[in-house]
């Protein structure tokens, strides 16, 4: 830990470059990928930006996970399933979601019906 706690941190950050502010007010954070979200109510937020980017810290007491219950599915694997079994994108979204996301499988069940 440093010694000279936030103010030195502060000035450290801005000899880096980087610009920190806390966001007020936020009710909630959710982290979204293809298979479950993440909610997170009443976090403490921080941003650091530098130059073109900016970084989020999230911190959080508690969270709620939550799974989905039709997962999502890139474009790219739709289009790559129906390319491969030659059926519909949304024949190939259906067999995605009869495999649970997995690729091979969702083809196979395309091309062995």
């Amino acid at each position: 830990m440093m010694r000279g706690g936030n103010r030195e941190m502060r000035r450290m950050l801005d000899k880096m470059g980087l610009e920190m502010k806390d966001i007020q007010n936020v009710q909630e954070v959710i982290i979204k990928t293809d298979t479950k979200e993440i909610i997170i109510v009443k976090p403490s937020v921080t941003e650091m930006k530098a130059k073109d980017n900016s970084i989020f810290q999230v911190i959080a007491e508690s969270y709620e996970e939550r799974e989905l219950e039709v997962p999502i599915f890139s474009q790219d694997d739709i289009m790559l399933v129906a390319q491969q079994a030659n059926v519909s994108p949304e024949k190939a979204t259906q067999a995605l979601t009869e495999a649970k996301g997995d690729l091979a499988r969702a083809i196979l069940l395309l091309t062995t019906k």
